[in-house]
């Protein structure tokens, strides 16, 4: 008898950019665990500058985005379609509702694949990133929700999707660490950091004005890109309230960032999980996220939380925060036991009970 076949896992990403954050890290480490254990065959598709295939890395022709984080728009879904029958998957995972889920749910259930949409964002934090009140906006993105969830066999969120997609959660979404991201002895500096997509829906401002009530006042350093850039960028030269970082891809090198700052600060009150604050709890930073912050809950208590888009009660918590002490064997134990391998394995296991 030959060795059983493994499953082939398809992971579809719009929002795969040069520069962007969790989902392009979950599915970097997806690629590798897959590589390393043999568990599964990985394949992503993502956009590119031009179509290619190869090492499980499928690229799509598309148009870039001038203010993105290297996000970029396919030109149609005719080549994402004809790359899953190339692929014949077992199990096919959409991370956003925009990329014509529809259609593309209905091609892989002809090839016998199993669907699931991942929530990773929600219409809320899509209309706070674009101009003009929400309630403008919110209507027509869940409409856009509820149609893309509708035709799938499973949703893995973090959070209860149920409200604006119509679907509950069957799996559980998990992210995991990279093995960089353990506390290690550092002498910090004075700064508030701020690590993600420069955006006007991540709150950024809030988190400014609050660095400027604290006694004494603190810098925030911004690390990453994102369309409020150069607006952030005017406001560093002006009065040096904020300094901004580049995007940092190496992960030895953010974890050193996050063990250096005096807090680690998440002021969006849209996250889905919040890997960055989860990555800088596992460092042993001192870390602050809004009370909905879905991965404060996955943290053993070391991150400390504030309401959303209250400027007063994030001032406060920041201060608590800053004089709390440091808990390195419970940031240890935390970082020991969210290793991507077991994530991964974890979500194996779930995709598999699906397919019986």
């Amino acid at each position: 008898m030959g060795r059983p076949r493994r499953p082939v896992v398809v992971d579809v990403a719009l929002f795969y950019g040069e520069r962007s954050g969790g989902i392009r890290t979950y599915l970097d480490e997806k690629a590798s665990f897959a590589a390393s254990s043999g568990a599964f065959e990985h394949h992503s598709i993502v956009p590119g500058r031009r179509e290619s295939h190869g090492g499980g890395r499928h690229e799509v022709r598309s148009l870039g985005f001038h203010t993105s984080n290297g996000y970029r728009v396919p030109l149609g879904v005719g080549a994402l379609k004809d790359t899953l029958r190339m692929l014949r998957p077992d199990y096919v995972l959409l991370h956003d509702p925009f990329w014509r889920p529809h259609g593309v749910t209905r091609a892989a259930h002809a090839l016998g694949a199993r669907v699931v949409a991942v929530h990773h964002a929600s219409p809320a934090l899509n209309a706070a990133a674009l101009p003009g009140p929400d309630a403008l906006y919110l209507p027509l993105l869940r409409a856009v929700y509820r149609r893309a969830y509708e035709p799938v066999d499973a949703v893995m969120s973090a959070v209860d999707p149920e409200p604006d997609t119509g679907r509950e959660a069957t799996i559980r979404l998990r992210f995991g660490l990279h093995r960089a991201f353990v506390p290690r002895p550092t002498e910090r500096a004075e700064h508030l950091l701020y690590v993600g997509r420069l955006s006007r829906e991540k709150r950024i401002d809030d988190l400014i004005a609050a660095a400027a009530r604290l006694r004494p006042r603190r810098t925030v350093v911004l690390v990453g890109d994102g369309p409020e850039r150069h607006a952030l960028a005017r406001r560093e030269a002006r009065d040096g309230s904020v300094r901004l970082h580049p995007f940092v891809r190496d992960r030895d090198a953010l974890a050193q960032l996050y063990r250096e700052a005096a807090c680690v600060v998440d002021p969006g009150p849209h996250e889905t999980f919040g890997l960055v604050v989860f990555e800088a709890a596992a460092s042993g930073a001192r870390v602050v996220a809004c009370d909905s912050t879905p991965a404060v809950a996955s943290a053993d208590g070391l991150i400390d939380t504030f309401v959303a888009t209250d400027v007063p009660d994030l001032v406060r918590t920041i201060e608590r925060t800053l004089a709390k002490p440091d808990e390195p064997a419970v940031a240890a134990a935390l970082a020991e036991r969210s290793r991507w391998e077991n994530v991964f394995a974890t979500e194996l296991e779930a995709l598999e009970r699906m397919g019986h």
